[in-house]
């Protein structure tokens, strides 16, 4: 039998169960997904740097661990991962290792036998909480954890872009897989687009050079000439994690690149970045969106689109300065925020959700296509809309 575990919440709630992975203690706030699968992209997306994860899916690590092609980072981020129950033995011709051995192997601790949907509920109703997970006995002192786990750094006081990104960026050319042919309109030149990383998903990168795109990577705290020396044809602004009210620097210069006139695409933390850089403010979410189900109505088509989240942060609509030209573009049919912006001139857009979808759906991949065709269409010298 596995050593008992448990997860103590800031509200005084706890749950017990067993664990698995790494045995040591996790101090972070909880967060649930809703995804059914996209277990081992959902550890190494750095978005979720200082937050355990909770699978509301019942049955995690069934096709294992396929670390060499589907890793959506060099590592795991989360702090823990809590489960109600995981699988040793997967089945999947892919796969080459057990999810228990890949987050022993990185130091990632985990707890299975956790009522996780009565654990969902809860954060649901009460909104997104600290915890200490922590080894369990009888003599396990409760309340000092329940102290505990209020003392714990809160994401908005933590600076975890910072812990996320690395100077100098990494060598992505293991990651140029093709996604699929390329449009005709596609093909006609290879644009320069600058990827400034926040904490960058691998997906985003494979999704601009299926696309013929030449991508250099950039910190987060690169400055607006620095960029700009590169000679870009387009910006990109990646996901991320943490509060963007946190990132003065990356919003001043994405300031000064809207002011360039150079198309400029963002993506989750990127919008909420374009979104404080055009003067609206950011507040928190209730219990955030993490999944790869969530409903999004972009306004001027009326199409709606399944898309893949996660993000804790929003954009205010209302806070949008009328003079700035933007308009929201998308929104959360289930809660109503902002899941996009666009301007009514400048060849300038963002989204809140994932378009490059990994875990989730593929659906909005058609965004990278508009955006590079926005691309050449301004080294073209005509209308970047």
């Amino acid at each position: 039998m596995a050593d008992r575990a448990i997860l103590v919440l800031e509200d005084g709630r706890w749950f017990t169960g067993y664990r698995f992975g790494a045995p040591v203690e996790a101090e972070a706030e909880v967060v649930f997904n809703t995804g059914m699968t996209g277990y081992q992209e959902i550890c190494t997306d750095p978005s979720y740097r200082g937050q355990m994860v909770v699978m509301t899916y019942p049955l995690i690590g069934n096709y294992g661990v396929n670390w060499e092609e589907d890793a959506e980072s060099t590592r795991p981020w989360l702090a823990a991962l809590l489960v109600r129950e995981f699988c040793l033995n997967f089945s999947n011709w892919r796969a080459n290792e057990d999810i228990y051995s890949y987050l022993y192997r990185n130091g990632i601790p985990g707890i299975y036998g956790v009522d996780t949907r009565a654990l969902t509920r809860h954060l649901r109703t009460k909104g997104t909480l600290r915890a200490v997970l922590t080894a369990y006995d009888e003599n396990t002192p409760v309340q000092g954890l329940i102290e505990r786990a209020k003392q714990v750094t809160p994401l908005s006081e933590r600076d975890l872009v910072s812990e996320t990104v690395t100077v100098p960026p990494p060598d992505y050319d293991e990651i140029r897989v093709p996604l699929g042919c390329l449009a005709p309109s596609l093909r006609e030149g290879s644009p320069t687009i600058v990827l400034v990383d926040c904490g960058t998903k691998r997906n985003i990168l494979r999704s601009l050079t299926s696309r013929g795109a030449e991508v250099m990577v950039v910190p987060f705290s690169a400055t607006v000439e620095e960029i700009m020396a590169l000679q870009p044809d387009g910006v990109v602004v990646s996901n991320g994690p943490g509060d963007p009210a946190s990132l003065p620097a990356p919003v001043a210069t994405v300031r000064e690149i809207i002011s360039s006139g150079t198309p400029l695409l963002g993506i989750c933390l990127g919008h909420q970045i374009l979104g404080r850089a055009i003067g609206a403010t950011t507040s928190r979410l209730r219990f955030g969106h993490h999944g790869s189900n969530h409903p999004v109505k972009e306004i001027l088509s009326g199409e709606v689109h399944i898309t893949s989240q996660n993000h804790e942060f929003q954009v205010d609509g209302a806070s949008i300065p009328k003079e700035s030209g933007f308009f929201v573009s998308h929104v959360n049919l289930n809660d109503g925020s902002v899941e996009g912006l666009a301007h009514s001139e400048l060849p300038v857009f963002s989204v809140q959700y994932h378009p490059e979808g990994c875990p989730g759906p593929q659906d909005n991949q058609y965004l990278f296509d508009k955006f590079v065709k926005v691309v050449l269409a301004k080294k073209r010298g005509v209308n970047g809309r």
